[in-house]
């Protein structure tokens, strides 16, 4: 994960900012039973990889060989940000495996190919977008949030691509769109039409929380369904106290009326820590905000050379 990437932590200010303004549209479009002690948020929390070799003995057994990573991962956790699908169009065999490995409730977020978004902007893309929407539905209910990221070069004076291509999805496809030119975000009042044009697409939004772009940690909505992409610096101390802010962030929306929670949790580096972070993720969620999430079970790494 390049994109943010920086190494002097101690020049950044990792407060987290207040709530988009629009924000208060989305609480207010909320019904009140989802606001209610008794509806549950459902909340999905997991990385952008299954295949580290890091996970062995630690997140997956031992024994596990690598063709059966992503059988363990799916046991581990309930979601996964699908960057797979990013570089490939996933083939009818892929997507059947996909299916037969993952558990009930787990659900796969797939990016958008990259030959649509990156290379040609959106623009004459009918018949490769046939094919990915085709092919991710196939997921059934496997198939949570898509991800729509569009590249740096990709502003505000493009919108009218992007909202041709928007209406043109599928109605069933959950689409999220992540913004990185700098312009969507320089000045307020513009941002805010963003979002309202999204809401009225009914169209998601994905908030980047990443050391080295904090303009993209925008924390605007306009659906009550957060999908969060939160990129740690390898278990550097403002990991967890990053973590804590969201946490209380968290409880607030839920109160308000967030009604579902992608969270992919980015380690940093090769993303060896993330599990240890997930961990701390929802043992905090479910002590803050009254959530009852199923915790990956961590082994210790046995050191080679170590008796104990």
């Amino acid at each position: 994960m390049e994109f943010g990437k920086i190494y002097n932590l101690d020049a950044v200010n990792f407060v987290l900012p207040p709530g988009s303004a629009f924000n208060a549209r989305i609480w207010a479009g909320v019904e009140a039973t989802h606001r209610s002690a008794s509806c549950q948020p459902r909340v999905f929390i997991g990385g952008p990889i299954w295949a580290n070799k890091d996970y062995v003995g630690k997140v997956y057994p031992a024994h596990a060989k690598e063709r059966d990573f992503l059988h363990y991962y799916t046991r581990q956790f309930n979601t996964i940000e699908l960057n797979l699908t990013h570089y490939q169009i996933p083939t009818s065999g892929m997507i059947e495996k996909w299916k037969a490995e993952a558990t009930e409730g787990f659900t796969y977020c797939p990016k958008f190919p990259q030959i649509i978004s990156h290379e040609r902007h959106l623009i004459a893309t009918e018949g490769l977008t046939e094919e990915f929407v085709n092919a991710v539905l196939n997921l059934e209910e496997f198939l949570g949030m898509t991800f729509l990221q569009l590249p740096p070069t990709f502003g505000p004076d493009k919108w009218p691509v992007l909202e041709t291509y928007l209406k043109n999805l599928p109605d069933e496809l959950d689409v999220a769109v992540e913004f990185r030119h700098a312009d969507w975000f320089s000045k307020a009042t513009f941002w805010q039409q963003t979002l309202e044009r999204l809401y009225h697409l009914r169209r998601h939004v994905v908030i980047t929380d990443v050391a080295g772009r904090r303009d993209v940690l925008h924390m605007g909505l306009s659906s009550p369904v957060l999908t969060l992409r939160f990129i740690a610096n390898e278990g550097h101390p403002t990991d967890y106290t990053r973590t804590d802010a969201w946490i209380q962030r968290l409880k607030t929306w839920f109160d308000k009326g967030l009604q579902t929670a992608y969270l992919f949790v980015h380690g940093g580096g090769e993303n060896d820590t993330a599990p240890e972070l997930i961990l701390y993720w929802i043992r905090e969620m479910n002590k803050h905000c009254g959530l009852n999430l199923r915790e990956p079970v961590l082994q210790p790494k046995v050191v080679q050379g170590s008796l104990f």
